[in-house]
This record gives structure tokens, C-alpha cells and sequence, in this order.
């Protein structure tokens, strides 16, 4: 009785409300999550839902007419109710989480005039019964997930102004129905999956102000710029793949003011009738394949601002009437096939900010007098042939930040930097700049990047320049430098340079000894270099500091004493101390290192240092003539042992080993496998000789015709055997090197364990005297770094051949890790050693430096320091299997960034991984970091969650800390 008492009261209460008000009430059941500002106000108990319900709004006779809930937070579907608010006049629910179908119950709504979904998750086809509210004024459904096409009836909307359809997956064509609407002002389809022409139809839409359409697939003819466009103000055409080039009628659209068409695949010339646009104050239309020269006409566009023409075919000189355009801030013509000196008009733009003129054949002389340019921030001259004197003027520009003057001819000396606070990348490289380093430079304290090298500086460096205490970067290798370096490179000067990644002083005419305060330099990664100078004395035990540097270079000195010291440098990579005067024994951790990344080449010179060899040590010595054996270790190099002998006690008590080298059978000079024979299908009456002498021949004798690649193990031929078949041969030298030898038995006792689809087939293989040869299954597409970064022009790589390529490497990875017995670390995972098949299925390729997990040290020695710069886990030593796992990671990013691990365009970090963990913790925006070809199929929102998940694995592969 008690419920049916409160339930009655209940059912008063609600009932007691206005239509509209249950109908609200009703709406919110269909949702999951409410703000607290919905649940306290909007009351069953209430008579109206006018007076005090949040985000809502009625007329005179208590109907409700606005419901704004933008920003509530809201999550849930949109419930048909809401056709019942039959004089709903603005229904604005834009930044919430609702999804599921916009429901068909909309055509109810007869007083609907604005109407905005924006930012949710609505997904499903645009209903048509949408197009049947005839007064809407305003649709915005972008930023949603909603797919199909634009409906036909679109057209009936006929008193629409604002059409707002992008960041959705729409496809299908733009519909000619779009021109009836005659008074639309604004339309925007951007960054959907539409495709087909532009509809002519679009030129009776007379009050058009702003068009956009990029991101989509659109092709055909760009037909825009009737005599009706006038109104025209905003037009976006970029990334589509339209034919043909830009129409002269887009200079009748004569109140453009903005106009991009951004890699495009246009063609032909720029329009001389773009003059006629003297209110166009952004004009964008790099990166496609416009040629002739620049219009002269464009300097009667006086509201110009930016012009960027950058990568496109334009040659020609810079016409002079750019000059003319006073409020231009951004001017951007480089990489085309300009010639001509840069005008003088140009020289004089007062807000010019902005000169990006690089990688073009342009020449002459800078100005003397450049004191109107006030507010140039950014000037790139790079790689074009400018010569005389830099101007002075350019060192009392209190505005530059970023001076790019490097591969030019400029001479004289470099002028004063009197007061420059925000100079921060300096690059001038590669000149023929003379004199001493100003120390006026000492000045520019924002100072990040500082390049002088390759020019012929005299005299002492500067005590100054300790005042850069931001710099990251300073390269003044290959001068003419000179003095004690202890007195440049004192407390005082290096003490300042906190934040210094990289410090370059080799080729110049130094002195005197390293000096101790070195090792205040603990942020020193890329590298250091010293090389080719007069340094003298021992190596200063505070080096052992540097525990983040990967590269050193010492060479070319007259450095003595031990190297033991460096043994402690754990990051190194790189290292190379040939010819000084050192001595003693190399330490066993530059011994590994020495085997693997730096070429033995880099300690010759040095008769006094000498190597242990020890197989208890994991240690493996070369026959190598130019570092000698430690008197202590030659008792264990006896004299007449066969190969195999020395094979045994260089590998140790590895069985599998034995048994592989006991299999080998020799044949003349060579020996063949006899599980390959079995897999080539070789008779023992044919003999191995016979495959033999057909790869030989297909391949002219391994002439250098047939190379399709080189590897730090040996060189790669392609053998076509056959109409259908092909191999691919590798070439091991290993005449005085028993490591390489070592290498190719470790890659074919590893590859004759396994067996899977994502790794490369080992398909025979042959043992001479002096070299070895592998065979290998032909991968037509070549290696995952050729199709990344090598191919010219580069290969198209949608998502899902990416997605496809990640995938089948982790799979291989997996197999090696938890399906092989033993379990099997690859320890060199890098775009180079994945190799594609016609499919482009990926092949993991390269196991030289494999290791079996459960053979430990000593009878498995380490042919070799696993990785490769850039891809090589930071703890690699001790974390197994967890060196490919931050290696995978690596290649992940590179698949998603087209970016090398390793790539000076980084600014915010020193590799691909810190460059991406910085730009998503400082953006959060995956289109920030993605490949730029595949911003084009990010329309496809469950694309995107994919790509962003593929980015979230890579960051975790790529940790740090093997743990994690």
C-alpha cells in the first residue's frame, strides 16, 4: 500500500509537468552519465521546466525553443523523444559523448532552425528525414563518426547558411543537389572519404563565403570561380588528388582571402589572374607539381601575408614585384629550381618574418644594409650558391631566432652579435668564412644549436661562449682553430654547458692535453669529437662521467697511456682512437664493441695496444693484423690447428655447432648443407656443384651488376634462376676474420631452427676457403627501410599495409621469443633487416648476432654487441628478450612517422622515440606525428583509434627501463 501510495505521488508529480518537460525527463533515461547540473536541477517535481532547468530555454506559453547542453559531459544515445519539442527552435548539443544514430524522429521539429551535434561520437548514415526541416539555417554534424554519403536531398534545405559536415567518414560524391541550396554562406566536408569531382553546381551558390574540402580523395578537375564568386572568401582544397592545374576563373573570386590547395598533384602554371585577388592574404599551394615561373601579378596582391610556394618546379628568377608586398610576414619558395639573385624590393618588406629560399640555385650578394627587416625571425639561405660577406646588419637583429646560411660560397668574417635574445639555431656551415670567432656570440644566450663547421676560423675560441649555457649542440670541427685546448676548453667553458648533447672540435690545430673538466659534460649523447689535432697525454679519468655518450672520436691525435678508462663508457656505440700512441691491454667491454659496431680499422695505429682473447670471456678475436695479442694470451694461439679446431675452441662447447660444421660436406672449394640439398632438391648424382654453378652464373660470378644490397656481414646479389624463381645470394668474406665466419655459422645454425612465415627461408648455403655464401628466398619489395625512406618518389603505404607489416613482425618475434626451443633473441630488429615479399608480407631477415637463451656466455660468445644506433635498447646487456621489444618498438614509430630513428630534423629529442614521446605529451595529437600521407585516411576514425593504439605499443616497447 505504502508503494502504491509513492508511486502514485510520483506519477502526480511528473505529470504535473509541461509535455516538453516529460519529454526531457524522458531523453535523460537514455543516457549513462549525467552532470550533476542536469541532476539537481531539472526536477520530476517542477511544474515548467522554464524557470530554473539548466541549458534550457522557453517562450511566452512555457514550450521549450533552446536547449543548449554544449560541454555537459553527457553520455549515452540521443533518443527519439526528442521529436516530441515540436517548437524546438535551437538545439545545440555539441562537446558531449553521445552516440548510436541521429534518430529519424528529427522531422518533427518544423521550427528547427539551428542545429548542432558537433563533437560526440554519432554514428550511422545522415538521415534524410534531416533535409526535411525547411527553415534549418544551421547543421553542424562534424567531428562525429558518421558515415555514407551526403544525402541527395540535401538540396531541399533550401534556406541553409551553414553546412558543417567535417572530420567524419562520409563518402561517396559531393552531391550537385548541394547548388539549390542557394543561400548557403558556409560548407565545409573536410577530412571525410569523399571522392569524385567537384560538382559545377557549386558555382551557382552565389553567397558562398567559405569552402573546404580537404583530406579527401577528390579528383578529377578543379572547375571553381565562376562570375558569382565574388563572396567567396575561404577556399581549402588541399590533400586530394586532383588532375590538371589551377583555373585563371579562380582570379574572378575577387574577394578570396584565403586559398590553399596543399598537395594536390597540381600541374602547370600559376594563374597570371591571380593578381586580380587584391584581398587575398594567404595564398598555400606547395607540395605539388606547379612549374614556369612565378607571376609577376602576385606582387598586386597588397594584402598577401603568407605566400608559401615551397616544393613545387618553379624556376625562374624571384620577380621583383613581391617587393611590392608590404604586409607580407611569410614568404616560402624553397626546394624549386629557382635561379637569380634574391631582389632588392624584397629586402625591404618592413613585417617580412619570415625567408625560406633554401635548395634552389639562387645566388648573388646579401645586402649590405638590412636594417628595414626589424622583424626577421627565420632566414634559410641553405644550399643555394650565395656568396660575399654575411651583413652586419644581420648581427643587430634583436628579432632573428633561426639563421640557416650553411652549403652557400660566403667569405669574409662573421659580424658582431650586439644584441640578439632570441637567436636560438645558428647554422653556417660549409662556407669560406674566415677570421677569428666573434665574442660577441657570447651574447646570443637563447643559443640551442651552433654550427661554424667546415669554414676556416682562426685563433682561439672565445671564453664567451661559456655564456650559451642553453646551448644543446656545438659543431666547430674542420677550421683552422688553434691554441692549448685546455685553455679553451676550461672549468670556466665547459662548466656553463649543462644542456650540451654535442660537442665537435675535430680537423682543427688544438693542443696541450684533454683537460679534466670534461666530465662536467654528463649530458653529452650524440657525440664528441677531437680528431685530428695535436691533443697530447692521457685520457682524463674524469670521461668516465659520460654516461650517456654513444660516439667518441680521439683519432688523429698524439693521445697515450691505457684506454682502460673507456671501458667504463657503457652508452658507447661508437668509438674510434686510431693512430695516437696509446698502450696496454683493450678493456674487455671495447673488445665486444670493437667486434661489432666500430670497425677494427678505429684502433689501428696504436702499436702499443693489444687484446686478450678469452673464450671463458665471451671474447672472439679476428685475425687482424693491426692490434696485436697481450704476451699473457699467446700461449693459447697453437700453432697448425685445423679449421674446425679453431672454429671449436673460438664458439666452445656449443654442440649444435659441431654438429652443424661435422654435417658440412666439401665439394671443390666449397660445401653445401645437406638439409638445404634436400629442400633445393639437388641429387647426390647432380651434386651441390650444380646449384652452385647455376647461382654463379646468374650472377656473372657475383659480378657488382647484380648487388641489390650491403650489410656490415656481407654483400647481397640477386640470382634469377628462372623465368619464376630468384634467389638472393649474401657473400660472407671472412679471409681474416674468423668473427665474420662465426657470424654466418651462427645465421645458419639459427635459421635451420626455424621455420615460420614472417622468417626469412634459408634455402642453401656453401663453405670456401676465403668466404662464405647464404641463399635466400627473394623478396621483391627489398628491405621495410628501402620502402620507408629510400624509394624515389616514395611509395604509397596506406594504413593497412603498415598495420599489416607491424603485425606480421611481431608475429615473427613472438615465434622466436615463446615458441622456438630454446627460446631465440634476434638482437638486431631494424627496418633494414625486415625484408617484403610481392605481398608485402614482412620477413625477418639478418640472425648473425642471434642468440639461443639457453646457452649461456661462455659456450655462446658474443660474436657481437647487439643493435644498431638508434634501435639498441638502452639496457640491452642484461634484458634479453626485451632488446627486440624496445627494437620492434623503434620500427613501430618509424612505420607510423616515416621519420629514421636517428634524423637531424628532430628538434625536441635525440631520436625518433624521445622526438614522439615529446610531441604527444606536449600535443596529445596523433595527426601531430603520423606520416603526413597518412593524415589523408585519418577521415577514418576507427583508422585513427587504430593507429593510436599501434603508438600507444610502440611508446611502451620503446621504455627505457626494461621492466616496463
Amino acid at each position: 500500500m505504502r508503494l502504491l501510495l509513492l508511486f502514485s505521488c510520483l506519477f502526480y508529480a511528473v505529470s504535473a509537468l509541461t509535455s516538453d518537460g516529460v519529454t526531457l525527463l524522458s531523453l535523460m533515461k537514455h543516457c549513462t552519465s549525467l552532470p550533476h547540473s542536469i541532476n539537481t536541477t531539472w526536477l520530476a517535481s517542477d511544474s515548467t521546466p522554464c524557470s530554473s532547468w539548466v541549458g534550457v530555454q522557453c517562450n511566452h506559453a512555457h514550450n521549450v525553443v533552446y536547449l543548449n547542453l554544449t560541454g555537459f559531459g553527457i553520455a549515452g544515445q540521443l533518443g527519439p523523444e526528442i521529436g516530441n519539442i515540436t517548437w524546438l527552435q535551437r538545439l545545440d548539443l555539441t562537446d558531449n559523448n553521445f552516440h548510436g544514430q541521429i534518430p529519424d524522429t528529427f522531422k518533427n521539429l518544423h521550427n528547427l532552425k539551428f542545429l548542432s551535434l558537433s563533437y560526440n561520437q554519432l554514428c550511422g548514415e545522415i538521415p534524410d528525414s534531416l533535409t526535411q526541416i525547411s527553415p534549418l539555417h544551421l547543421v553542424d554534424l562534424s567531428h562525429n563518426n558518421i558515415n555514407g554519403s551526403i544525402p541527395t536531398s540535401i538540396g531541399n534545405t533550401t534556406q541553409l547558411l551553414w553546412l558543417y559536415l567535417h572530420s567524419n567518414n562520409l563518402s561517396g560524391t559531393i552531391p550537385s543537389s548541394i547548388g539549390n541550396c542557394s543561400k548557403l554562406q558556409h560548407l565545409f566536408l573536410d577530412r571525410n572519404q569523399l571522392e569524385g569531382i567537384l560538382p559545377q553546381s557549386l558555382n551557382n551558390l552565389n553567397d558562398l563565403a567559405s569552402f573546404g574540402v580537404p583530406r579527401n580523395k577528390l579528383t578529377g578537375t578543379i572547375t571553381l570561380g565562376s562570375k558569382n564568386c565574388k563572396n567567396l572568401q575561404y577556399l581549402d582544397l588541399s590533400f586530394n588528388e586532383f588532375s590538371g592545374g589551377l583555373p585563371s576563373s579562380l582570379g574572378n573570386c575577387s574577394g578570396l582571402s584565403k586559398f590553399a590547395a596543399v598537395n594536390c598533384n597540381l600541374v602547370g602554371n600559376i594563374p597570371a589572374s591571380f593578381g586580380l585577388l587584391t584581398k587575398l592574404s594567404i595564398l598555400h599551394l606547395p607540395e605539388n607539381h606547379l612549374s614556369g615561373k612565378i607571376p609577376p601579378e602576385i606582387g598586386n596582391c597588397k594584402s598577401l601575408e603568407e605566400l608559401h610556394l615551397y616544393s613545387n618546379r618553379l624556376e625562374g628568377n624571384i620577380p621583383s614585384e613581391l617587393g611590392k608586398l608590404s604586409k607580407l610576414v611569410d614568404l616560402e619558395l624553397f626546394t624549386n629550381q629557382l635561379t637569380g639573385e634574391i631582389p632588392l624590393s624584397i629586402w625591404k618588406i618592413k613585417g617580412l618574418e619570415h625567408l625560406l629560399v633554401y635548395n634552389n640555385s639562387l645566388y648573388g650578394e646579401l645586402p649590405l644594409e638590412m636594417t628595414e627587416l626589424k622583424k626577421l625571425k627565420n632566414i634559410s639561405l641553405f644550399n643555394n650558391q650565395f656568396s660575399g660577406v654575411i651583413p652586419q646588419s644581420l648581427g643587430i637583429n634583436s628579432s632573428l631566432v633561426q639563421l640557416i646560411l650553411k652549403q652557400n660560397n660566403f667569405t669574409g668574417p662573421l659580424p658582431d652579435f650586439e644584441s640578439n635574445p632570441n637567436l636560438a639555431y645558428m647554422d653556417i656551415s660549409n662556407n669560406k668564412i674566415h677570421g677569428a670567432i666573434p665574442s660577441s656570440l657570447g651574447n646570443c644566450r637563447s643559443l640551442t644549436d651552433l654550427n661554424l663547421s667546415m669554414n676556416k676560423f682562426t685563433g682561439l675560441i672565445p671564453s664567451e661562449l661559456g655564456n650559451l649555457v642553453n646551448l644543446r649542440i656545438l659543431n666547430l670541427a674542420h677550421n683552422n682553430l688553434e691554441g692549448p685546448l685546455p685553455s679553451q676548453l676550461s672549468n670556466y667553458f665547459l662548466s656553463e654547458f649543462k644542456m650540451l648533447f654535442e660537442l665537435q672540435l675535430g680537423g682543427n690545430m688544438f693542443g696541450g692535453k684533454i683537460p679534466r673538466s670534461v666530465g662536467t659534460l654528463q649530458n653529452l649523447m650524440y657525440g664528441m669529437n677531437l680528431s685530428s689535432n695535436g691533443l697530447i697525454g692521457d685520457i682524463p679519468a674524469e670521461i668516465r662521467n659520460l654516461k650517456k655518450l654513444q660516439a667518441l672520436d680521439l683519432s688523429q691525435n698524439n693521445l697515450t697511456g691505457s684506454i682502460e678508462i673507456l671501458g667504463e663508457l657503457f652508452s658507447l656505440l661508437e668509438l674510434n682512437i686510431s693512430f695516437n700512441s696509446f698502450g696496454g691491454r683493450v678493456p674487455k667491454k671495447l673488445m665486444k664493441l670493437l667486434n661489432s659496431l666500430s670497425p677494427w680499422s678505429s684502433f689501428m695505429g696504436n702499436p702499443g695496444l693489444c687484446i686478450s682473447c678469452s673464450a671463458s670471456d665471451g671474447l672472439a678475436c679476428t685475425e687482424n693484423s693491426s692490434i696485436k695479442q697481450c704476451d699473457d694470451n699467446k700461449s693459447t694461439k697453437q700453432k697448425g690447428l685445423s679449421n674446425v679446431q679453431i672454429v671449436m675452441i673460438t664458439l666452445g662447447p656449443s654442440i649444435f655447432v659441431v654438429l652443424l660444421l661435422l654435417r658440412l660436406v666439401y665439394v671443390h672449394d666449397f660445401v653445401f648443407g645437406s638439409k638445404a640439398k634436400q629442400q633445393m632438391h639437388v641429387s647426390d648424382e647432380e651434386g651441390s656443384s650444380s646449384l652452385l654453378n647455376t647461382v654463379m652464373e646468374a650472377t656473372a660470378n657475383l659480378n657488382d651488376r647484380y648487388i641489390i644490397g650491403r650489410g656490415a656481414h656481407g654483400v647481397v646479389y640477386k640470382a634469377s634462376v628462372g623465368p619464376d624463381k630468384a634467389f638472393a645470394v649474401k657473400n660472407i668474406e671472412f679471409a681474416a676474420s674468423k668473427i665474420k665466419k662465426l657470424s654466418m655459422v651462427k645465421e645458419i645454425q639459427t635459421l635451420e631452427r626455424v621455420r615460420h612465415r614472417n622468417l626469412l627461408k634459408l634455402e642453401g648455403f656453401w663453405f670456401g676457403k676465403d668466404n662464405g655464401l647464404i641463399l635466400y628466398s627473394y623478396m621483391p619489395n627489398g628491405s621495410l627501410h628501402d620502402v620507408l625512406h629510400e624509394r624515389t618518389p616514395p611509395m604509397t603505404l596506406e594504413w593497412n599495409v603498415r598495420y599489416k607489416i607491424a603485425v606480421g613482425i611481431a608475429h615473427g618475434l613472438a615465434y622466436l621469443h615463446h615458441d622456438c626451443d630454446p627460446s631465440i633473441v634476434h638482437r638486431d630488429i631494424k627496418p633494414t633487416n625486415i625484408l617484403l615479399n610481392s605481398d608485402m608480407e614482412p620477413h625477418i631477415a639478418d640472425f648473425g648476432i642471434a642468440k639461443l637463451l639457453d646457452q649461456p656466455s661462455a659456450s655462446n660468445p658474443s660474436i657481437c654487441v647487439p643493435g644498431t644506433i638508434g634501435y639498441a635498447a638502452p639496457d640491452f646487456v642484461n634484458s634479453q628478450r626485451e632488446s627486440d621489444v624496445y627494437s620492434y618498438g623503434v620500427v613501430l614509430l618509424e612505420l607510423i612517422t616515416r621519420k629514421k630513428a636517428a634524423d637531424p630534423s628532430y628538434t625536441e629529442g635525440t631520436n625518433v622515440v624521445d622526438w614522439v614521446r615529446s610531441m604527444w605529451m606536449e600535443t596529445g595529437e596523433v595527426n601531430e606525428i603520423v606520416d603526413a600521407s597518412l593524415a589523408k585516411e585519418f577521415t577514418d576514425t576507427h583508422m585513427m583509434e587504430e593507429v593510436t593504439k599501434v603508438l600507444m605499443v610502440a611508446l611502451r616497447c620503446a621504455e627505457k627501463d626494461p621492466h616496463k
